[in-house]
């Protein structure tokens, strides 16, 4: 009798009542029933129940020549002749589930050495730790071979980031490293920026303004850029990590336009700075837009008081006593409009 792989295999159950029929077969050298109820002293109904029993579990053949006559068959043969198909399809699957994960095995180095090349070109890597992102970023200043861009709004920054961004981009530039950065020009007017700037310039550093820029950007030997994590809840952003080659060259793309239309930063005295003009025409142009003076100095990376101060001033250099009046009056004296850029 044969068993489906899966299913439950029709076996019939060997209770103690037919297993002593079948040693009392045995002893006789044949399966009566009568004999086996009056030896077990059981009914004829019974009888015939372990009788069926012992016949789904092959323990019992009918003797050649006489179909009524059933002797009993050594459990080891009875064994193989109930379970041996079965046992056959497991070795069956057995092997063919061992060379299905033989197959399979083999295709473990290609795999891992896939996930290796994948992870070192992956496109995106959102880095959310601060601690980590600062890690990265020190790891990568000290690895970097030929050239770092940096795009830095928000104007003046902090003194203690200056501070550890001195010694991090000495370094870089002791080695021989390029170093470009584009800051906003209202970072012109913060004294302990224009210190760090000078010391950099002194070390090869070159560093210009423009009006507006993008977000916070970094970029290491054209392979690496580090962008902000956009706007998480709760806590500081982090970082988007990207390493796929062709968002690689657009950013270093975006960062060159913005380097052909930013200004060198001029040492000089913040008086004599021409950049002056150019915050006047960014400011003019914002108020004309509509932008309130809240806007107008985030924009421009400066703070609402700076923002404020220069607005008094354009004004009464425009001899305004309106925001109207002071764009009408901007466009007659072509404040409005922009030189040719030399740079």
């Amino acid at each position: 009798m044969s068993a489906t792989i899966g299913s439950d295999p029709p076996f019939a159950e060997l209770d103690d009542m037919s297993a002593a029929a079948y040693r009392q077969a045995v002893q006789l050298g044949r399966f009566n029933r009568h004999e086996i109820a009056q030896q077990l002293r059981i009914s004829p109904e019974e009888a015939a129940r372990i009788e069926r029993v012992l016949g789904l579990l092959c323990l019992l053949h009918p003797t050649p020549g006489d179909a009524d006559l059933l002797v009993p068959v050594s459990p080891d043969a009875a064994a193989v002749e109930l379970v041996g198909s079965a046992e056959n399809q497991i070795r069956d699957l057995q092997h063919a589930v061992t060379e299905v994960r033989a197959q399979m095995l083999s295709l473990t180095p290609a795999y891992y050495d896939g996930r290796r090349e994948r992870n070192r070109m992956e496109a995106f890597d959102v880095v959310s730790d601060v601690a980590t992102v600062q890690s990265l970023l020190d790891e990568l200043s000290e690895r970097c071979r030929s050239e770092v861009l940096t795009v830095q709004p928000g104007g003046a920054r902090p003194a203690h980031i200056l501070s550890a961004a001195r010694k991090v981009s000495l370094g870089i530039l002791d080695r021989g490293v390029r170093m470009r950065t584009v800051y906003q020009h209202s970072a012109r007017t913060d004294l302990a920026t224009r210190s760090f700037v000078r010391e950099l310039i002194e070390h090869g550093g070159e560093l210009r303004t423009s009006e507006e820029v993008i977000d916070r950007m970094i970029i290491y030997d054209r392979e690496v850029v580090f962008l902000p994590e956009h706007k998480p809840v709760g806590r500081e952003p982090g970082a988007a990590i990207v390493r796929e080659p062709t968002l690689v060259a657009f950013l270093c793309s975006v960062f060159e336009h913005l380097w052909r239309g930013a200004t060198p930063f001029h040492l000089g005295s913040i008086e004599s700075d021409p950049v002056t003009d150019d915050l006047k025409r960014s400011i003019v142009r914002l108020m004309a837009e509509g932008y309130k003076d809240e806007m107008v100095a985030r924009r421009l990376g400066m703070s609402v008081r700076t923002c404020r101060r220069h607005i008094a001033e354009i004004m009464e250099e425009l001899e305004a006593t309106s925001r109207f009046q002071a764009g009408a009056n901007a466009a007659l004296s072509k404040l409005l409009s922009y030189p040719q850029d030399t740079v």
